[in-house]
């Protein structure tokens, strides 16, 4: 198991590469001065938009871009130049590239192949593989004839059977519907357990990131904006892009002076279930509910703690009071659940005095 480590990372594109760009002939950052590392053994994921430079900080670890600036130390060495072969790292991607000419036999033992390992050395690889993965019985099918959650099995098995130091994966659950998705992130996490590799996993799912990683890297326009557990970032975000990313419904933001105030929605509830001697009330306007999952969604305007706004509060189906569109009435949130930004800025700060705390 080996620490990964980026340095400084700068990587820079010429302006080609984004045709609104071409005209003015820019550069594009792609990385931006980024500094993360991930443990030996860690499960890390990096979260973020499209765009935001997850899967260059990917392939720039893997060897398959250079930076423009900074290092990249694998197992505390310096691997700047180095070829991926020589990395110790495997990486699947998003589209599996398996041969669909070859068995999943030969597609899992062919980088074997080109280390030039004997046949019997080859095969006790392969097969020990495919028992971890519970794949033995699709070792002589093709590609073709495999669902999606098993030829990422395969990608999965072939790229184990390098004995790697570390497992790169760029967004290799994004071709599975939604319910192969849980099943095959549930997979994930439990193969990763057994073998206890350190791991590398892009994604701009939060349910796959927060359910993956032990600790979540949050990506914006090529910086690193938050690294924590799944638990910190979702709870004490570091900053307003944070706090709106990560969670669905996103976290409510009400500003306040030069503060954001802000709250998740299911910490936001009828005044009358958070305990008198400790709440922020606020009168919600409703103006329409949905009902997702067993919840209700509450969507309306909240007056009192700031400026106007449109929030949302999420309910549990343990919450039965009767509400309705077109009706005041007071919600209100735990004080230890407020989070407050500066307005300009959009970082943490300070708190600030808040009416209707009781």
């Amino acid at each position: 198991m080996n620490t990964v480590e980026v340095k400084g990372l700068v990587k820079t594109f010429d302006g080609h590469v984004r045709a609104r760009r071409r005209r003015r002939g820019d550069a594009v950052r792609a990385l931006d001065g980024v500094d993360l590392a991930a443990e030996p053994g860690e499960y890390l994921v990096l979260l973020g938009p499209s765009g935001c430079g997850k899967t260059t900080l990917l392939r720039t670890i893997a060897g398959l871009e250079q930076p423009t600036e900074g290092e990249v130390l694998i197992g505390g060495h310096v691997v700047n130049g180095l070829p991926p072969r020589v990395r110790q790292i495997a990486m699947v991607f998003q589209s599996y590239a398996l041969y669909p000419h070859k068995t999943v036999r030969d597609n899992i033992v062919f980088p074997l192949r080109a280390e030039r390992m004997d046949k019997a050395e080859r095969e006790e690889k392969a097969r020990w593989a495919a028992e971890l993965l519970e794949i033995e019985p699709l070792l002589r099918r093709k590609p073709r004839q495999l669902s999606g959650g098993e030829r990422q099995r395969v990608a999965l098995a072939r790229a184990l059977v390098r004995d790697p130091a570390v497992f790169l994966l760029d967004e290799p659950l994004s071709n599975l519907d939604a319910k192969m998705r849980a099943t095959a992130r549930d997979e994930l996490k439990r193969f990763q357990e057994r073998i206890g590799t350190t791991t590398i996993y892009v994604t701009h799912d939060q349910a796959e990131a927060m359910g993956l990683g032990d600790r979540i890297a949050v990506l914006e326009h090529g910086r690193v904006r938050q690294v924590g557990t799944p638990q910190e970032v979702y709870d004490d975000p570091a900053d307003t892009f944070v706090a709106t990313f990560i969670g669905s419904p996103p976290m409510n933001l009400v500003k306040r002076g030069d503060r954001l105030v802000g709250f998740r929605p299911e910490h936001l509830l009828p005044a009358e279930v958070v305990p008198a001697d400790r709440r922020v009330t606020m009168p919600l306007s409703v103006e329409r509910m949905e009902y997702l999952s067993g919840d209700r969604h509450v969507y309306g305007t909240v007056t009192g703690l700031g400026e106007d706004t449109r929030v949302i509060a999420r309910l549990p189906a343990t919450v039965v009071t009767p509400i309705a569109a077109g009706e005041t009435r007071a919600f209100a949130v735990e004080p230890e659940r407020l989070r407050f930004f500066d307005a300009a800025e959009g970082v943490r700060a300070e708190p600030v005095a808040i009416g209707g705390a009781r």
